[in-house]
C-alpha cells in the first residue's frame, strides 16, 4: 500500500475504527469469563496481524494468514456449533439489548473498580454444605463471578431466592423435586435450581469421582464460575476452580478458598 494512502486518513475512517472497537468491546464483554474468550483474543490477534502485514505488503505472510483466517473461522464454527447457536439465540433476546445498551457499556467502562469482592453469604453456604455432608446428601452449588451463566440458568427452574442454609438444604433434600442438577447463585441470590451443566471430557478425570464432580469440573473448564460439590457416597466437600478439583475440604479451608477467589479484577 502506498505511503500517501496511509497518510490520507479521513473522518469516516475514524468513525469506522470507533465502531469496530465498540463491537469488539461488546463481544469481549459477552464472552469474558468463559473459555471462548481465549479463542476470541486469538482470532482477533491473527486478524489484526493479517491487516498489518497486508498493509505493509508482506506477500507471503499475508497469504499464509489469509488462508488461516478463511479456514480457521469455519473450523471454529464447526467445533463450537452448540455455543454459537446459543449465542445467536441470546443476541435475539431482550436480555442482550439491555446488556449492550450504550448506557450500560459506559457504566461498565467508567464505574468499574480495579478489584471488586463479589457479595456472597458465605457462612450460610458453608453451613448448608457441611450439614448436607454429615447426612451424605449430594449437592452441586455453582457461584458465578464475571459471567452470569445465562445459558445454564435457562436449563433449570427459576428460584430467585435469598441465599440461606435452610433454602439450600431444602433444595437438595433427597425427596425434593429440585435436588437433581445444580443450583446457580448469582449476585448473592439463588437464581435457579435443577440446572444442567456440561461435564468434563478430561480423560485423566479420577474414576472415584461421580457425575456431580464431572459437572463441577466441566462448568469451571468452560467458565470462571466456582463449583462446590458434596459427595453422596462419602460426604466429602470439594471446590472446583479453573478446571481443577480441591477435594475433601474442611470448613475452614473451603471458607478460605471462597474468600480468596471471590475477588475479581
Amino acid at each position: 500500500m502506498p505511503l500517501n494512502e496511509l497518510i490520507d486518513f479521513r473522518i469516516i475512517d475514524a468513525i469506522d475504527i470507533l465502531l469496530v472497537s465498540f463491537i469488539l468491546y461488546v463481544a469481549y464483554n459477552l464472552v469474558k469469563g468463559t473459555s471462548a474468550v481465549n479463542i476470541f483474543i486469538g482470532l482477533a490477534f491473527i486478524y489484526f496481524a493479517y491487516i498489518i502485514f497486508k498493509a505493509f505488503d508482506f506477500k507471503l505472510l499475508s497469504l499464509l494468514l489469509s488462508k488461516f483466517v478463511n479456514v480457521g473461522v469455519i473450523v471454529v464454527m464447526i467445533i463450537f456449533q452448540p455455543e454459537i447457536r446459543k449465542f445467536l439465540l441470546y443476541i435475539g433476546s431482550s436480555e442482550f439489548l439491555k446488556k449492550v445498551s450504550i448506557q450500560s457499556v459506559l457504566k461498565m467502562s467508567f464505574n468499574r473498580n480495579s478489584a471488586n469482592t463479589i457479595p456472597l453469604n458465605i457462612s450460610d453456604i458453608l453451613n448448608a454444605c457441611f450439614i448436607l455432608s454429615a447426612s451424605k446428601t449430594g449437592a452441586l452449588i455453582i457461584i458465578t463471578r464475571k459471567t452470569d451463566l445465562k445459558f445454564y440458568i435457562d436449563t433449570g427452574e427459576i428460584i430467585d431466592a435469598a441465599v440461606t442454609s435452610r433454602m439450600l438444604e431444602n433444595i437438595f433434600f433427597k425427596n425434593s423435586p429440585l435436588h437433581d442438577g445444580a443450583v446457580i447463585i448469582n449476585d448473592n441470590k439463588i437464581i435457579a435450581a435443577r440446572c444442567i451443566l456440561p461435564v468434563t471430557e478430561n480423560p485423566n478425570f479420577p474414576s472415584h469421582f461421580g457425575m456431580r464432580h464431572r459437572a463441577a469440573l466441566g462448568i469451571t473448564e468452560n467458565t470462571d464460575a466456582l463449583a462446590i460439590s458434596v459427595s453422596e457416597q462419602t460426604g466429602a466437600v470439594s471446590l472446583s476452580i479453573h478446571g481443577e478439583i480441591n477435594a475433601d475440604l474442611s470448613k475452614e479451608k473451603l471458607n478460605y478458598l471462597l474468600e480468596k477467589n471471590l475477588i475479581v479484577d
